[in-house]
């Protein structure tokens, strides 16, 4: 651990430790000898964490205050929500949701024209270009469309605030057009999901962040996590249909992205 701040105030290191856990950052406090201590948990997280501590300091109005925070429930939930992920992450997100009420709607009607190829025509019509992508908007429970939301916003989230709103469209291109072909070349055109490109972004912040840490590092728990997930789906263990050539190609293709912006850029 490495301390950040030391205060006898606890309301200003209370708010200091809110903000930087709202982007992210591992920050612990403790209590001694009549001062409080904010501490970072990981090294990596070292000059991002300054760096906020500095706006922090020269523009606190940037930064919710504790009476704005008790006027509404979904206000603070937004701005908290609002400051993990950029534009590209939130339209998304939108418009996953929105082709989810479709569903709900005319689901024939939707998937007819977002499902990578039709049904009784199993075979790529590049006419329609936009069907490479578009399955990765489809979602067939809520289970599905909340664990692939809640992924989505926590990796794509991070990569957008951290490497550019460019990388997650090329990300996310490459990743979702990567593991649908697979999985249509594999099992056919009935499948959807935001899984491939989870995985994508998964892998690539695995590259990107292997050795050196920084905004894209993760838990190793949430990685074993991932890969056991991963692991159960190959096996079978669960009554689930799961696109497992997807994911995996997702995943592939995430480390290769990773591997290409980390490495090869700096040719």
């Amino acid at each position: 651990m490495k301390k950040l701040a030391q205060s006898t105030s606890e309301a200003d290191i209370k708010r200091v430790y809110s903000i930087l856990q709202s982007y992210g950052i591992p920050v612990s406090v403790t209590y001694e000898k009549n001062s409080y201590f904010l501490w970072l948990l990981q090294p990596a997280f070292e000059a991002h964490a300054r760096e906020l501590m500095l706006r922090i300091a020269k523009h606190p109005e940037e930064f919710e205050t504790p009476a704005e925070q008790s006027q509404s429930i979904l206000k603070p939930l937004w701005q908290t929500l609002s400051k993990q992920a950029g534009l590209v992450t939130f339209l998304i997100a939108l418009a996953v949701l929105a082709i989810a009420i479709a569903q709900l709607v005319d689901v024939q009607g939707t998937l007819r024209y977002l499902l990578i190829a039709h049904p009784n025509f199993p075979q790529l019509d590049m006419s329609e270009p936009w069907r490479l992508v578009t399955p990765a908007f489809l979602h067939f429970s809520a289970t599905h469309l909340v664990f692939n939301l809640f992924w989505w916003w926590y990796l794509g989230g991070r990569i957008e605030l951290s490497l550019g709103p460019k990388v997650l469209v090329g990300l996310f291109l490459f990743t979702a057009i990567t593991s649908n072909l697979v999985q249509f070349y594999w099992q056919g055109p009935l499948f959807g999901g935001l899984s491939g490109v989870v995985y994508g972004l998964f892998g690539f912040a695995i590259i990107m962040s292997a050795k050196r840490g920084g905004p894209l590092w993760l838990p190793p728990m949430l990685i074993a996590f991932m890969l056991g997930w991963l692991l159960i789906g190959f096996a079978e263990a669960l009554p689930l249909n799961m696109a497992n050539e997807a994911h995996l190609a997702g995943l592939i293709s995430g480390l290769v992205a990773g591997a290409f912006v980390r490495f090869g850029l700096k040719r």
